[in-house]
């Protein structure tokens, strides 16, 4: 039914498509309700979690692991959490008052892939390289993502009143001897965007190597350069204590 998905608006839990068609911002042709598409649960794989990309919100705060279940605890209120969904969260586009899909850094620092099917295929790729290609076209499956001897760590700077939106996020993750650091970086720009620079070096202040930060009407840009690279440090310093 998706095809290419031209002229098709998906439907996942709403909470973004809803006030965007009140609003007369959005007219869709035709819409893809995706509330019995089988893609709602969460399931283990295997060594491999696997997340369906209508699974809600609210049940990555009770049963994901602390990394991705803290990110998700902040993000809106309760009453969006049970509707969102983490493929809406993935494929959210940049808004003009506020950067979305916080997810995506977790993800990203976790190792996790996007499985999408696109025409009469499908395809598996890393969230980071999901998020910076060409998303149109492409229908979110799940979210997988391998069980590992890691430690994790995350942090960031939101505003309650502006229903958390994030002035910027941070998630980290190694291999408890060190190895295999995963940097990820949310709420300053349109997507997460995973740090390699950082990764590199270990050195919080290359982090404004690795992303640009914008205005918006949560922070500005400038302090988004001021805070982030403390931010990072954090992460960092909380991986090498753990």
């Amino acid at each position: 039914m998706f095809g290419d998905g031209e002229g098709l608006t998906v439907f996942g839990g709403g909470t973004i498509l809803l006030p965007e068609i009140s609003a007369g911002r959005l007219k869709p042709e035709r819409a893809l309700m995706l509330h019995k598409a089988g893609l709602d649960s969460m399931r283990d794989d295997g060594d491999t979690v696997v997340i369906g990309a209508m699974v809600p919100i609210s049940a990555l705060v009770q049963d994901a692991e602390p990394l991705i279940a803290e990110t998700a605890a902040h993000l809106a209120d309760l009453e969006v959490r049970r509707s969102a969904t983490i493929g809406g969260n993935l494929c959210a586009a940049p808004a003009d008052d506020a950067q979305r899909g916080d997810l995506g850094g977790p993800f990203i620092a976790l190792g996790a892939r996007v499985r999408y099917a696109s025409g009469d295929s499908e395809d598996l790729v890393p969230v980071e390289d999901f998020l910076t290609g060409d998303r149109s076209g492409k229908l979110v499956l799940s979210v997988e993502y391998d069980r590992l001897d890691r430690r994790s760590a995350g942090g960031g700077l939101r505003r309650r009143h502006a229903h958390s939106y994030s002035i910027a996020t941070v998630a980290a993750c190694s291999r408890p001897d060190g190895s295999d650091l995963r940097v990820a970086v949310t709420g300053v720009g349109p997507t997460a965007v995973r740090c390699r620079t950082v990764e590199q070096s270990r050195n919080a202040d290359d982090v404004l190597q690795d992303v640009t930060p914008v205005d918006d009407a949560v922070a500005s840009a400038a302090y988004r350069r001021a805070v982030l690279p403390k931010l990072v440090r954090e992460a960092l310093d909380q991986l090498e204590q753990a």
